[in-house]
């Protein structure tokens, strides 16, 4: 039997949007600013998490207030993947510093994977391209976080001298952003919440 009209209403919705950079990660700003509104429009869906208006990449939005708990709750440690273009190029010092953890606020962070990537990775070209500085070269990073301080990513490679100048978050445990464009969104499937919500710990 299929299911009824009232039941699909009342089934959770979980989504997966490709938040462009300059978007707030939430759906009203009295200021005007771009919001999650000029995209979504989906009833009952809120933002799992953030991503600050500078950043980009992956956001996970779901009506169901269990999961949103689960994916940013960081007892779970559910690994949160960004790459990140930094100004010049961390020496083997400055990346062990992060893998270890810096001190932010007068509080440690935890581990973090953290890996130079050879080349450029292939991403969608920014709206408001990075401000160059001439004479410095950039590098990108692969970052896995298990938890999720305001703007730690900027932080923590701002602390060992290598500022971020561009962030996309690619990946929230196995939800992968994909070739999901920037504005667009996709619904997760069955098979992906359920890996959400079965996520070993990494550590």
């Amino acid at each position: 039997m299929s299911p009824s009209i009232a039941d699909r209403q009342n089934t959770p919705r979980t989504i997966a949007f490709n938040k462009p950079y300059g978007v707030l990660p939430c759906f009203i700003d009295l200021d005007g600013r771009p919001t999650l509104a000029d995209y979504i429009d989906l009833p009952g869906v809120y933002a799992a998490g953030r991503l600050d208006l500078d950043s980009e990449g992956l956001l996970l939005l779901t009506s169901d207030g269990r999961l949103a708990h689960y994916i940013t709750d960081p007892q779970h440690k559910l690994p949160k993947v960004y790459l990140a273009q930094v100004e010049r190029i961390p020496n083997e010092k400055a990346l062990e510093q992060l893998r270890k953890g810096v001190v932010l606020g007068g509080k440690k962070t935890r581990p973090v994977e953290v890996g130079l990537l050879p080349d450029h990775p292939q991403l969608p070209d920014r709206p408001v391209p990075i401000r160059f500085r001439k004479n410095v070269v950039t590098a990108w990073l692969e970052i896995i976080l298990h938890e999720g301080l305001n703007r730690q990513v900027r932080r923590m490679t701002a602390t060992v001298g290598h500022p971020t100048l561009r962030l996309v978050r690619v990946a929230i445990g196995p939800v992968v952003l994909g070739d999901l464009q920037p504005g667009h969104w996709r619904e997760l499937t069955s098979r992906e919440i359920a890996q959400v919500n079965s996520a070993a710990p990494l550590r």
